[in-house]
C-alpha cells in the first residue's frame, strides 16, 4: 500500500510517499481502508515530535509508528478474532493511527459508525476536532442557556465544533478569530465576533461565563480578567512555549492555581472515547454539528497540508483524501 512515511522528526520535507506492507489487524482491532484522514495540530505534534516531553509515548529518537496521521474515514476490510459489532464493508470513522495511507489499523471501540449524511471528506474532519470541543465544553464548562461563551481561535478546527455546541446548548457566543473568519463564525451562531488584529478580549465590558481558549498563548492573567469570578477557563492543547513542555506549561499553572481561586481553570488533553464518538455521529445525522472544511488534498500532497495547517490559518479542518 501506498503511505505517507516519517523516519525521523522534523518538518513537513521529512515525509515522504512510499509503498510498505498493508498492516494486519491484532484481535482487537480493525483494518480500514481509508478514504480520508484529518489534519489537525496533534499531526503536526507527532511529526515534529514537539513538545520533547510528548518523546516518551511517540519514541524517544524517532516516531515509533513512522506513518503519519491520527483520524480517518474509510471501509471496514476485516476485523481481529475478537472484534464483535463491526463488520467488513462498514463505514467508520475515528481513531485511525496511521492513517496517511491507504489501510490503517484502529482499535475497535476507537471507530464507530460513519454518519449517514456525512461524505468521507467531511466524517474525517469529525474525530479529534470533535471529540476535543465536547470535552471543553462538558463537566463544570458546559454552558447554561443565556450565558456568556468565549471561544479563541473560533475560525480553526477546534473552534468550528465549540460555536456550533455552545450556541445548541443556548449559550451567547462571541468568536475571536481574524477577520477572514468572521463571516464563517457568525454563520455558526456566534452572536458577536473579535478580529484579535484589532482588538483585546478584555476590550469589552462584558465578563464570560465560560471561555475555551485554543489558539495562542494569551497570559492566564490576562485570560483570568475577561472571566466571570466563578467563570470555567478550558485551555486546549500546548501550542508554542518552550521546546521541551510547549504551551502546556501554561495549562499546568492553571490547574496549579485553580484549587485555591473561585475560577474553575482546566489544562485539557483529548481523549478517544467511544461515547464521544456516538455523541459527534447522533449530533452530525441530526444537523446540529457540521464539519468546517477549508481544504482537501491528495495523500501525495500531506506534506503541503501540514505547512498549510501552520502556516496557512485555515479556516475550519484540513483533509487528506486516499
Amino acid at each position: 500500500m501506498k503511505a505517507i512515511i516519517q523516519d525521523a522528526y522534523g518538518s513537513e520535507d521529512l515525509l515522504d510517499l512510499r509503498d510498505i506492507d498493508r498492516p494486519v489487524p491484532r484481535d482487537d482491532e480493525v483494518l480500514v481502508g481509508v478514504r480520508a484522514a484529518g489534519v489537525g495540530p496533534e499531526v503536526w505534534h507527532l511529526m515534529t515530535g514537539k513538545p520533547y516531553v510528548a518523546r516518551a509515548a511517540l519514541g524517544l529518537r524517532r516516531p515509533k509508528n513512522p506513518v503519519r496521521g491520527w483520524d480517518g474515514a474509510g471501509r471496514v476490510e476485516a476485523v481481529g478474532a475478537k472484534v464483535t459489532g463491526l463488520k467488513p464493508g462498514d463505514e467508520v470513522f475515528g481513531n485511525c493511527a496511521g492513517s496517511f495511507a491507504e489501510y490503517a489499523r484502529a482499535r475497535a471501540d476507537r471507530v464507530v459508525l460513519k454518519p449517514a449524511n456525512l461524505t468521507f471528506e467531511q466524517a474525517a474532519a469529525l474525530p479529534v476536532s470533535g471529540m476535543t470541543a465536547l470535552q471543553a465544553l462538558s463537566g463544570k464548562s458546559r454552558p447554561r442557556p443565556g450565558q456568556r461563551v468565549l471561544v479563541i481561535g473560533a475560525s480553526g478546527g477546534v473552534g468550528t465544533y465549540a460555536v456550533q455546541l455552545a450556541t445548541m446548548y443556548g449559550a451567547e457566543v462571541t468568536g475571536v478569530c481574524g477577520p477572514a473568519g468572521a463571516d464563517l463564525v457568525r454563520s455558526l451562531g456566534a452572536a458577536h465576533v473579535i478580529d484579535y488584529t484589532r482588538e483585546d478580549i478584555t476590550d469589552s465590558p462584558h465578563r464570560y461565563d465560560v471561555i475555551v481558549d485554543n489558539a495562542g498563548l494569551r497570559p492566564l492573567a490576562l485570560l483570568r480578567r475577561a472571566l466571570t469570578p466563578r467563570g470555567a477557563l478550558v485551555i486546549v492543547g500546548g501550542e508554542g512555549g518552550s521546546g521541551f513542555l510547549g504551551g502546556m506549561s501554561r495549562g499546568l499553572r492553571a490547574v496549579l492555581l485553580s484549587p485555591v481561586t473561585t475560577q474553575n481553570l482546566r489544562n485539557l488533553v483529548s481523549l478517544t472515547r467511544r461515547e464521544d464518538l456516538l455523541t459527534l455521529k447522533d449530533l452530525a445525522e441530526k444537523g446540529q454539528l457540521t464539519p468546517v472544511i477549508d481544504r482537501t488534498y491528495p495523500l501525495a500532497e500531506a506534506p503541503a497540508a501540514l505547512h498549510h495547517l501552520r502556516q496557512g490559518h485555515p479556516r475550519g479542518k484540513l483533509v487528506v483524501t486516499i
